[in-house]
């Protein structure tokens, strides 16, 4: 199977400190991976790097086939991103935010429209649409987001801690909408720290300190460091980790 998503040794460096020390990886088209690891791991540097929105130090990457370093403009109108700030603004209407965003992808009148009334439709959003984005509970914001990153037909999907804050019954509605769009075709590639979350993943990574130290199916790493739940997985590799350093 094709890879949406290539890291080879991709590095980054602030100074004297490394946040993303020499990770390689590859992600399948239409996978759903998840990228675990604590807050400060690294994994938000990763996607921002992947997102053209941070030059890497070293190292090389591609994005649905486009260089990381010479293609970032072409990276941004093939992928959807979303993060867990929801980057909506709050004095305008659900429908006023996707109006924009939907002119930032430069995308015509009439494709906006369809687009607006398929995802309100898919997303169950038609009865929030018309509200401010600002007056929304979480849940609703977290739908409306994205929305916005799918209103232009993404390949991927770059999700960075998007339930960040919302209540377990939204999260697993959040998570049946993932599945469907994998079952389209698009890859999804999420970050999370929920391990409920990251055992919907097909495959995951757990990073620590800036490196990568285990990747597969989660409950074939389960059975791998005998473990019982993916909790307790994440749980010894990190602090074995911590000790060895």
């Amino acid at each position: 199977m094709e890879n949406a998503v290539v890291m080879d040794r991709l590095t980054k460096r602030f100074g004297d400190f490394t946040a993303v020390d020499e990770i390689s990886m590859q992600v399948k088209k239409g996978e759903i991976f998840g990228f675990l690891g604590a807050n400060g791991a690294g994994k938000t540097t990763v996607i921002r790097m992947l997102c053209g929105l941070l030059l890497p130090t070293s190292g090389k990457g591609s994005v649905s086939g486009f260089d990381i370093y010479r293609d970032s403009e072409k990276i941004k109108q093939s992928i959807g991103y979303m993060s867990q700030k929801f980057s909506l603004y709050k004095d305008l209407t659900g429908q006023e935010n996707l109006r924009f965003y939907g002119s930032v992808y430069q995308l015509s009148k009439g494709d906006l429209r369809r687009r607006i009334d398929s995802l309100a439709e898919s997303l169950d959003l038609r009865e929030f649409i018309d509200r401010l984005a600002g007056s929304l509970p979480v849940g609703w914001r977290q739908r409306l987001a994205l929305a916005a990153a799918l209103l232009h037909s993404p390949q991927i999907l770059f999700l960075d801690e998007p339930t960040a804050g919302v209540d377990p019954v939204f999260r697993r509605r959040f998570w049946e909408i993932l599945y469907r769009l994998a079952e389209e075709g698009t890859t999804i590639f999420v970050t999370t720290h929920y391990m409920d979350e990251a055992e919907f993943c097909q495959r995951i990574s757990i990073m620590h300190r800036g490196r990568l130290i285990e990747m597969g199916n989660p409950q074939e790493l389960i059975r791998k460091y005998q473990q019982i739940t993916l909790q307790d997985l994440f749980v010894n590799l990190i602090s074995g980790k911590s000790t060895d350093e």
